[in-house]
Protein backbone atom coordinates (compact mmCIF):
# COMPACT_ATOMS: atom_id res chain seq x y z
CA UNK A 1 0.00 0.00 0.00
CA UNK A 2 1.42 3.32 -1.03
CA UNK A 3 1.31 5.94 1.72
CA UNK A 4 3.25 8.58 -0.18
CA UNK A 5 0.95 11.48 0.48
CA UNK A 6 -0.47 10.15 3.72
CA UNK A 7 0.84 10.20 7.22
CA UNK A 8 4.05 8.29 8.04
CA UNK A 9 3.36 4.80 9.22
CA UNK A 10 4.65 5.51 12.75
CA UNK A 11 2.20 8.39 13.21
CA UNK A 12 -0.51 6.29 11.60
CA UNK A 13 0.17 3.62 14.19
CA UNK A 14 -0.42 6.13 16.96
CA UNK A 15 -3.75 7.06 15.41
CA UNK A 16 -4.98 3.55 14.73
CA UNK A 17 -3.77 1.80 17.89
CA UNK A 18 -6.51 3.14 20.23
CA UNK A 19 -9.09 2.09 17.62
CA UNK A 20 -7.66 -1.39 17.52
CA UNK A 21 -7.84 -1.65 21.28
CA UNK A 22 -11.40 -0.38 21.13
CA UNK A 23 -12.26 -3.06 18.55
CA UNK A 24 -10.85 -5.77 20.77
CA UNK A 25 -12.89 -4.54 23.63
CA UNK A 26 -16.03 -4.54 21.50
CA UNK A 27 -15.44 -8.11 20.29
CA UNK A 28 -14.96 -9.39 23.81
CA UNK A 29 -17.93 -7.58 25.24
CA UNK A 30 -20.56 -8.31 22.55
CA UNK A 31 -19.37 -11.79 21.57
CA UNK A 32 -18.45 -13.83 24.61
CA UNK A 33 -17.07 -16.63 22.51
CA UNK A 34 -15.13 -14.38 20.20
CA UNK A 35 -15.64 -13.78 16.51
CA UNK A 36 -15.04 -17.46 15.62
CA UNK A 37 -17.24 -18.82 18.37
CA UNK A 38 -20.13 -20.97 17.45
CA UNK A 39 -22.44 -19.45 19.99
CA UNK A 40 -25.66 -18.09 18.59
CA UNK A 41 -25.81 -14.41 17.93
CA UNK A 42 -27.89 -12.50 20.39
CA UNK A 43 -29.90 -9.47 19.42
CA UNK A 44 -28.36 -7.07 21.89
CA UNK A 45 -29.09 -3.34 21.43
CA UNK A 46 -26.02 -1.43 20.54
CA UNK A 47 -24.69 1.09 23.03
CA UNK A 48 -21.56 3.21 23.07
CA UNK A 49 -18.69 1.50 24.81
CA UNK A 50 -16.14 3.81 26.47
CA UNK A 51 -12.56 2.80 26.62
CA UNK A 52 -11.49 2.33 30.22
CA UNK A 53 -8.70 4.45 31.64
CA UNK A 54 -6.51 1.40 32.19
CA UNK A 55 -6.93 0.33 28.55
CA UNK A 56 -6.07 3.83 27.35
CA UNK A 57 -2.91 3.89 29.44
CA UNK A 58 -1.87 0.47 28.16
CA UNK A 59 -2.44 1.61 24.57
CA UNK A 60 -0.30 4.72 25.11
CA UNK A 61 2.48 2.72 26.72
CA UNK A 62 2.40 0.24 23.83
CA UNK A 63 2.59 2.99 21.23
CA UNK A 64 5.51 4.68 22.99
CA UNK A 65 7.37 1.38 23.30
CA UNK A 66 6.90 0.67 19.61
CA UNK A 67 8.18 4.10 18.64
CA UNK A 68 11.17 3.84 20.95
CA UNK A 69 11.91 0.43 19.51
CA UNK A 70 12.24 2.06 16.11
CA UNK A 71 14.88 4.46 17.52
CA UNK A 72 12.72 7.58 17.83
CA UNK A 73 13.35 8.04 21.55
CA UNK A 74 10.96 9.81 23.96
CA UNK A 75 8.65 12.45 22.57
CA UNK A 76 9.79 16.08 23.06
CA UNK A 77 7.62 19.10 23.93
CA UNK A 78 6.59 21.45 21.14
CA UNK A 79 8.98 24.35 20.65
CA UNK A 80 6.22 26.96 21.09
CA UNK A 81 5.67 26.26 24.78
CA UNK A 82 6.98 29.20 26.97
CA UNK A 83 9.83 27.53 28.82
CA UNK A 84 11.89 29.82 31.11
CA UNK A 85 15.61 30.05 30.69
CA UNK A 86 17.70 29.00 33.72
CA UNK A 87 18.78 32.59 34.44
CA UNK A 88 15.20 33.80 34.19
CA UNK A 89 13.97 31.07 36.51
CA UNK A 90 16.66 32.01 39.01
CA UNK A 91 15.48 35.64 38.98
CA UNK A 92 11.92 34.48 39.60
CA UNK A 93 12.95 32.28 42.52
CA UNK A 94 15.00 35.12 44.05
CA UNK A 95 11.98 37.42 43.89
CA UNK A 96 9.77 34.70 45.36
CA UNK A 97 12.08 34.17 48.34
CA UNK A 98 12.42 37.92 48.98
CA UNK A 99 8.65 38.38 48.73
CA UNK A 100 8.03 35.61 51.24
CA UNK A 101 10.48 37.12 53.73
CA UNK A 102 9.00 40.60 53.26
CA UNK A 103 5.45 39.35 53.77
CA UNK A 104 6.41 37.51 56.94
CA UNK A 105 8.13 40.62 58.30
CA UNK A 106 5.11 42.83 57.58
CA UNK A 107 2.74 40.47 59.37
CA UNK A 108 5.00 39.96 62.38
CA UNK A 109 5.54 43.73 62.73
CA UNK A 110 1.88 44.67 62.38
CA UNK A 111 1.13 45.04 66.11
CA UNK A 112 2.75 46.92 67.72
CA UNK A 113 3.71 48.66 64.51
CA UNK A 114 7.38 48.13 63.72
CA UNK A 115 7.23 47.98 59.91
CA UNK A 116 9.82 50.58 59.01
CA UNK A 117 12.46 49.71 61.58
CA UNK A 118 12.23 45.93 61.11
CA UNK A 119 11.50 45.48 57.40
CA UNK A 120 13.52 48.13 55.55
CA UNK A 121 16.42 45.75 54.67
CA UNK A 122 13.94 43.23 53.23
CA UNK A 123 12.13 45.94 51.30
CA UNK A 124 15.43 46.92 49.71
CA UNK A 125 16.00 43.31 48.67
CA UNK A 126 12.55 43.02 47.09
CA UNK A 127 13.13 46.28 45.21
CA UNK A 128 16.48 45.07 43.91
CA UNK A 129 15.05 41.71 42.77
CA UNK A 130 12.21 43.46 40.96
CA UNK A 131 14.66 45.83 39.28
CA UNK A 132 16.69 42.87 38.09
CA UNK A 133 13.62 41.37 36.46
CA UNK A 134 12.28 44.57 34.91
CA UNK A 135 15.70 45.64 33.62
CA UNK A 136 16.20 42.14 32.18
CA UNK A 137 19.88 41.89 33.05
CA UNK A 138 21.95 41.93 29.88
CA UNK A 139 21.24 43.02 26.36
CA UNK A 140 20.46 39.64 24.82
CA UNK A 141 17.11 38.62 23.41
CA UNK A 142 16.78 35.96 26.11
CA UNK A 143 16.85 38.60 28.83
CA UNK A 144 14.18 40.61 27.03
CA UNK A 145 12.02 37.51 26.75
CA UNK A 146 12.55 36.84 30.45
CA UNK A 147 11.15 40.24 31.47
CA UNK A 148 8.27 39.81 29.04
CA UNK A 149 7.40 36.33 30.27
CA UNK A 150 7.50 37.24 33.95
CA UNK A 151 5.80 40.64 33.79
CA UNK A 152 3.50 40.70 30.76
CA UNK A 153 2.75 37.16 29.65
CA UNK A 154 -0.66 36.75 31.32
CA UNK A 155 -3.62 38.71 32.58
CA UNK A 156 -2.88 38.26 36.30
CA UNK A 157 0.75 39.45 36.31
CA UNK A 158 1.44 38.07 39.78
CA UNK A 159 4.97 39.48 39.99
CA UNK A 160 3.76 43.00 39.17
CA UNK A 161 0.87 42.75 41.65
CA UNK A 162 3.20 41.72 44.49
CA UNK A 163 5.67 44.48 43.70
CA UNK A 164 2.93 47.11 43.65
CA UNK A 165 1.55 45.82 46.95
CA UNK A 166 4.91 46.20 48.69
CA UNK A 167 5.47 49.68 47.24
CA UNK A 168 1.99 50.87 48.21
CA UNK A 169 2.34 49.55 51.76
CA UNK A 170 5.72 51.21 52.14
CA UNK A 171 4.43 54.57 50.87
CA UNK A 172 1.29 54.55 53.02
CA UNK A 173 3.44 53.80 56.08
CA UNK A 174 5.65 56.84 55.21
CA UNK A 175 8.72 54.81 56.07
CA UNK A 176 10.89 57.17 54.02
CA UNK A 177 10.43 59.79 56.78
CA UNK A 178 12.14 57.47 59.27
CA UNK A 179 15.07 56.55 57.04
CA UNK A 180 18.04 58.32 55.53
CA UNK A 181 18.01 59.69 52.00
CA UNK A 182 19.08 56.39 50.48
CA UNK A 183 16.81 54.35 52.79
CA UNK A 184 19.83 52.43 53.98
CA UNK A 185 19.28 52.89 57.72
CA UNK A 186 17.15 54.65 60.32
CA UNK A 187 17.68 58.37 60.67
CA UNK A 188 19.28 59.82 63.81
CA UNK A 189 16.10 61.62 64.84
CA UNK A 190 14.11 58.40 64.61
CA UNK A 191 16.70 56.50 66.66
CA UNK A 192 16.63 59.17 69.39
CA UNK A 193 12.84 59.17 69.48
CA UNK A 194 12.66 55.38 69.75
CA UNK A 195 15.21 55.45 72.57
CA UNK A 196 13.09 57.99 74.45
CA UNK A 197 10.02 55.88 73.83
CA UNK A 198 11.69 52.79 75.30
CA UNK A 199 12.85 54.82 78.31
CA UNK A 200 9.32 56.10 78.87
CA UNK A 201 7.83 52.61 78.79
CA UNK A 202 10.57 51.39 81.13
CA UNK A 203 9.69 54.17 83.56
CA UNK A 204 6.02 53.21 83.45
CA UNK A 205 6.82 49.56 84.15
CA UNK A 206 9.32 50.35 86.90
CA UNK A 207 6.83 52.50 88.82
CA UNK A 208 4.13 49.86 88.52
CA UNK A 209 6.24 46.95 89.75
CA UNK A 210 6.17 47.98 93.41
CA UNK A 211 2.60 46.98 94.17
CA UNK A 212 0.83 46.20 90.94
CA UNK A 213 -2.24 44.70 92.61
CA UNK A 214 -2.97 47.79 94.66
CA UNK A 215 -2.45 49.99 91.63
CA UNK A 216 -4.99 48.06 89.60
CA UNK A 217 -7.54 47.95 92.43
CA UNK A 218 -7.31 51.56 93.62
CA UNK A 219 -6.54 53.14 90.26
CA UNK A 220 -3.87 55.25 91.89
CA UNK A 221 -1.02 56.09 89.54
CA UNK A 222 0.46 59.05 91.38
CA UNK A 223 3.93 57.49 91.41
CA UNK A 224 3.88 57.03 87.66
CA UNK A 225 2.71 60.59 87.06
CA UNK A 226 5.28 62.05 89.40
CA UNK A 227 8.34 59.99 88.48
CA UNK A 228 7.78 59.77 84.71
CA UNK A 229 6.68 63.32 84.07
CA UNK A 230 10.02 64.59 82.81
CA UNK A 231 10.71 61.73 80.42
CA UNK A 232 7.19 61.98 79.06
CA UNK A 233 7.56 65.73 78.45
CA UNK A 234 10.88 65.12 76.68
CA UNK A 235 9.30 62.50 74.44
CA UNK A 236 6.35 64.74 73.60
CA UNK A 237 8.64 67.66 72.81
CA UNK A 238 10.77 65.48 70.57
CA UNK A 239 7.70 64.33 68.67
CA UNK A 240 6.54 67.92 68.13
CA UNK A 241 9.97 68.88 66.79
CA UNK A 242 9.91 65.99 64.35
CA UNK A 243 6.48 67.08 63.14
CA UNK A 244 7.69 70.62 62.50
CA UNK A 245 10.76 69.40 60.61
CA UNK A 246 8.60 67.11 58.51
CA UNK A 247 6.22 69.95 57.64
CA UNK A 248 9.12 72.18 56.61
CA UNK A 249 10.63 69.41 54.52
CA UNK A 250 7.35 68.64 52.73
CA UNK A 251 5.98 72.12 52.09
CA UNK A 252 4.65 71.11 48.69
CA UNK A 253 2.77 68.14 50.18
CA UNK A 254 0.50 69.27 53.03
CA UNK A 255 -0.90 66.65 55.34
CA UNK A 256 2.12 64.37 55.22
CA UNK A 257 2.64 62.22 58.28
CA UNK A 258 5.62 60.87 60.13
CA UNK A 259 6.39 57.22 59.64
CA UNK A 260 3.86 54.82 61.12
CA UNK A 261 6.34 53.51 63.73
CA UNK A 262 6.79 56.94 65.33
CA UNK A 263 3.10 57.84 65.18
CA UNK A 264 2.00 54.55 66.71
CA UNK A 265 4.60 54.79 69.48
CA UNK A 266 3.44 58.31 70.41
CA UNK A 267 -0.23 57.30 70.32
CA UNK A 268 0.45 54.38 72.67
CA UNK A 269 2.31 56.62 75.11
CA UNK A 270 -0.38 59.31 75.14
CA UNK A 271 -3.15 56.77 75.73
CA UNK A 272 -1.25 55.27 78.66
CA UNK A 273 -0.47 58.68 80.13
CA UNK A 274 -3.88 60.32 79.80
CA UNK A 275 -6.42 57.46 79.81
CA UNK A 276 -4.81 54.64 81.76
CA UNK A 277 -2.78 56.60 84.32
CA UNK A 278 -4.96 59.75 84.18
CA UNK A 279 -1.90 61.97 84.40
CA UNK A 280 -1.59 65.57 83.26
CA UNK A 281 1.42 67.77 82.57
CA UNK A 282 1.25 71.18 84.31
CA UNK A 283 1.71 74.10 81.98
CA UNK A 284 4.84 76.16 82.69
CA UNK A 285 3.36 79.31 81.08
CA UNK A 286 0.43 79.60 83.46
CA UNK A 287 1.01 83.25 84.43
CA UNK A 288 1.14 84.65 80.88
CA UNK A 289 -1.91 82.64 79.93
CA UNK A 290 -3.89 83.97 82.92
CA UNK A 291 -2.79 87.54 82.19
CA UNK A 292 -3.88 87.36 78.57
CA UNK A 293 -7.19 85.79 79.55
CA UNK A 294 -7.94 88.53 82.10
CA UNK A 295 -7.06 91.23 79.57
CA UNK A 296 -9.43 89.74 77.00
CA UNK A 297 -12.22 89.48 79.59
CA UNK A 298 -11.86 93.15 80.60
CA UNK A 299 -11.85 94.47 77.03
CA UNK A 300 -15.68 94.77 76.85
CA UNK A 301 -15.75 96.58 80.21
CA UNK A 302 -13.15 99.09 79.05
CA UNK A 303 -15.00 99.61 75.78
CA UNK A 304 -18.38 100.35 77.38
CA UNK A 305 -16.84 102.57 80.07
CA UNK A 306 -15.00 104.69 77.52
CA UNK A 307 -18.11 105.05 75.35
CA UNK A 308 -20.17 106.13 78.39
CA UNK A 309 -17.68 108.79 79.41
CA UNK A 310 -17.47 110.09 75.85
CA UNK A 311 -21.28 110.50 75.63
CA UNK A 312 -21.45 112.37 78.95
CA UNK A 313 -18.84 114.84 77.72
CA UNK A 314 -20.98 115.68 74.68
CA UNK A 315 -24.03 116.34 76.85
CA UNK A 316 -22.11 118.88 78.92
CA UNK A 317 -21.13 120.82 75.84
CA UNK A 318 -24.80 121.32 74.84
CA UNK A 319 -25.84 123.01 78.18
CA UNK A 320 -25.87 126.86 78.05
CA UNK A 321 -24.12 128.89 80.78
CA UNK A 322 -26.19 130.65 83.42
CA UNK A 323 -25.02 134.19 82.46
CA UNK A 324 -26.19 133.68 78.92
CA UNK A 325 -29.61 132.68 80.20
CA UNK A 326 -29.98 135.82 82.38
CA UNK A 327 -28.98 138.20 79.56
CA UNK A 328 -31.46 136.71 77.16
CA UNK A 329 -34.26 136.98 79.70
CA UNK A 330 -33.43 140.66 80.40
CA UNK A 331 -33.58 141.53 76.70
CA UNK A 332 -36.96 139.89 76.37
CA UNK A 333 -38.32 141.88 79.33
CA UNK A 334 -37.24 145.16 77.78
CA UNK A 335 -38.90 144.37 74.54
CA UNK A 336 -42.17 143.60 76.26
CA UNK A 337 -42.11 146.91 78.19
CA UNK A 338 -41.70 148.90 75.00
Amino acid sequence: MDLGGALPWRQLLLVLLPGLCLGLDLSQSHFPGGLDSGAPALDIPRRPVLLSEQSLLEAQDLSLSLLQGQGLGPLSLPPDLPELEPECRELLLDFANSSAEMTECLVRSARPVRLCQNCYPLFQQVTIKMDNISRAVGNTSESHNCAKNLLMSDRMQIVVILSEFFNTTWQEANCANCLTNNSEELSNSTIRFLDLFNQTLTCFKHNLQGDLTSFLQQRNYTEVCKNCQEIYKTLSTRYSEMQKINELKNKAEPGTHLCIDVEDAMNITRKLWSRTFNCSVPCSDTVPVIAVSVFILFLPVVFYLSSFLHSEQKKRKLILPKRLKSSTSFVSIQENSN
